[in-house]
């Protein structure tokens, strides 16, 4: 008798390849669950389709969804696993029905199994799981498994009664700060920006709300912020009853660029930011000062609160989030929030890293690889493993800023971005500790190769970077400084993208530099150079170019010509010709990096489907 089929749909796998060497890939196949097997098949247009992976539902010990804070790195944002054996297989729906539709079909098909007691909610990661931090990959789990359930969580208050609220005419109101996917059957999804009636609030960290609909449900409390009244107390960057004057000593007391808080201001009911800067004055010279801006309401019927106008918020707290990100027309970014009673939040975060910080006598300096923006490149060695250290320039950045560089790269992991090991704080110069990448920059090693590239070479390290770049894309990060020089290759040819001196955390995918920031020309979008503002779309202007290197086997772009000409070049809507490597189709993708509209660029997720297409041809 044939097994009847159950569910058939194109979800993500993630690659179970064992070596730490091989590509973790996110690869788009075709699923299919049968009554007795789970099956994966790769697409071939013109062709059957090729079956990549059988699992027995009998092996199966566990299926569960993921739950985690960690950047998706692929297009499908809904991680589920399969437990089998020994294995964990990974799997990534487009959206949480489908997820919570495949976990449930497989659960009861396997729920006669031998399973397990207990799982691990989240992903195992760098050689431990995330959940409970053991460093064994077989290590019995650290939640209780529900055979039946979905995404289990810890016991919340019982729902109100769902009518009430309604009836009170004072009850708050919330706004969604951002959109939230439901994980179990009690919560209650939310669409940022939307407002939400407050009915439960005595859980930290659940709060039962309801919608415009009279749907009630829970939703993690650090996603809505209250709507009207000052109920701030739960931020740390608030200080109800501060002076002015008692706020800048404050500040200048924590000394740290972007130290920042909210207090009262004199008129009831209106707030203040101030905020400590060592900016440069008129004259070029360091100037330390607090600088306070007082937050506006918009004069429109709708409620919106702002700081700089082009920059409208719902509340207050979503004002002050993508400000923690973003300048936006402050003299900095508020960074570091600070209290009276417990000084800068920054202090206690230092303290929990201090598993990164490399010790300054297990590392071997050794001769000068290159320089950057920061300071010089060394081959190191660390642990008995061969490392590129990079130094920082004697007052090139403050010890915070330095921190916050480092914080970056701590929070990004991707097999296609330089890796970093640790960090050396406690030695002058500081330092950060990557992994070698033997063949140098990119731009010197198409240079020093020229012409004994092959095409599928020269396609698979456009292909490499891409992947990265996508990767930064999903996470919400941008690079603001992409170009061959700042790729590395390895010595089996792999390309990955490294300095993220410059990279930033946006929230609305847009940051905007600061007066004066220095951005390479040649590499920059029109957007870039004309109003200084950054997007992931202007990332994918700079990939185009890096594309042009890679297929002009390292030539400098625009290479006679200065920055002025190539400004006045690009405002003609002139663009750099196909180079003479480049097949059409990757040429196509070229000058679509290059459209003169942010909006009419690609994503880089499109571009790595795009690209992967081109070389399965």
């Amino acid at each position: 008798m044939f097994p009847r089929v159950i569910m058939k749909g194109t979800l993500i796998k993630k690659s179970q390849q064992k070596k730490r060497t091989s590509p973790c890939n996110y690869k788009e196949r075709m699923f299919i669950l049968d009554t007795q097997d789970l099956k994966y098949s790769e697409r071939r247009p013109g062709k059957k389709p090729l079956e990549k992976g059988c699992i027995q539902l009998s092996r199966i010990k566990c299926v569960e969804i993921v739950c985690t804070d960690v950047p998706i790195p692929c297009t499908y944002k809904y991680p589920f696993q399969v437990f089998h054996d020994t294995h964990y297989l990974y799997i990534f729906a487009p959206d949480n029905d489908c997820r919570q539709r495949w976990v449930r079909a497989l659960k009861e098909e396997t729920k006669g199994n031998s399973l397990v007691a207990k799982y691990h909610p989240n992903f195992w990661m760098d050689g431990k799981w995330r959940c409970c931090q053991q460093a064994e990959k077989l290590a019995t789990g650290c939640q209780v498994y529900d055979p039946v359930g979905c995404g289990s969580k810890k016991p919340l208050p019982q729902l109100p009664d769902p009518k009430m609220g309604m009836q009170d005419p004072e009850y708050q109101m919330v706004v969604a700060l951002q959109d939230y996917t439901p994980l179990g059957d009690n919560d209650l999804p939310l669409q940022k920006d939307q407002e939400y009636i407050l009915i439960n609030n005595c859980n930290a960290d659940w709060w039962a709300v309801k919608d415009d609909r009279g749907n009630t449900g829970f939703v993690p409390s650090t996603y809505v912020a209250e709507k009207f009244g000052s109920n701030f107390e739960r931020f740390e960057w608030y200080n109800k009853n501060i002076t002015r004057q008692d706020a800048e000593i404050l500040l200048m007391k924590e000394g740290k660029e972007g130290a920042f808080m909210v207090r009262d201001s004199r008129q009831p009911g209106v707030y203040t930011v101030s905020v400590f800067s060592k900016a440069p004055g008129s004259n070029g010279e360091k100037n330390p000062r607090v600088k306070h801006y007082q937050i506006r309401q918009s004069e429109t019927g709708q409620t919106a609160f702002y700081l700089a106008e082009k920059y409208l918020f719902s509340t207050i707290p979503e004002l002050i989030h993508y400000h923690q990100h973003n300048a936006a027309g402050l003299i900095t970014r508020l960074r570091h929030p600070v209290s009276q009673d417990g000084g800068s939040s920054q202090e206690t975060v230092d303290t929990a890293e201090d598993h990164w910080e490399v010790d300054p006598q297990e590392l071997i300096l050794g001769k000068e690889l290159g320089s950057g923006q920061f300071g010089l490149v060394l081959e190191g060695k660390w642990r008995d493993k061969k490392v590129a250290v990079k130094m920082t320039r004697e007052d090139s950045m403050s010890e915070e800023e330095f921190k916050e560089e480092a914080k970056v790269m701590m929070k990004l992991s991707h097999c296609k971005l330089v890796q970093l090991y640790g960090v050396c704080i406690n030695r002058a110069p500081m330092c950060l500790v990557f992994e070698f990448m033997e063949n140098g920059c990119l731009s010197d090693y198409l240079r020093a190769k020229k012409g004994r590239l092959s095409q599928d070479t020269l396609l698979g390290m456009c292909l490499d970077v891409s992947e990265a770049m996508a990767y930064l894309e999903s996470s919400n990060y941008i690079h603001r400084d992409l170009a061959a020089r700042n790729c590395l290759v390895s010595k089996n040819n792999e390309v990955k993208v490294s300095d993220f001196g410059m990279t930033r955390l946006v929230l609305d995918d847009q940051y905007t530099s600061s007066h004066g920031s220095k951005f390479p020309v040649k590499w920059s979008a029109p957007e870039v150079i004309n109003y200084s503002k950054f997007s992931s779309k202007s990332d994918v202007w700079s990939f185009g170019v890096l594309m042009w290197e890679v297929y002009s086997e390292g030539r400098l772009p625009y290479e006679n010509r200065s920055n002025a000409e190539v400004v006045e070049s690009l405002s003609t809507g002139l663009r750099l010709l196909k180079p003479r490597l480049a097949p059409d189709s990757v040429h196509l993708l070229m000058d679509w990096c290059w459209k003169e509209k942010p909006d009419d660029r690609p994503s880089f997720a499109l571009l790595l489907h795009e690209l992967a297409s081109l070389a399965d041809m």
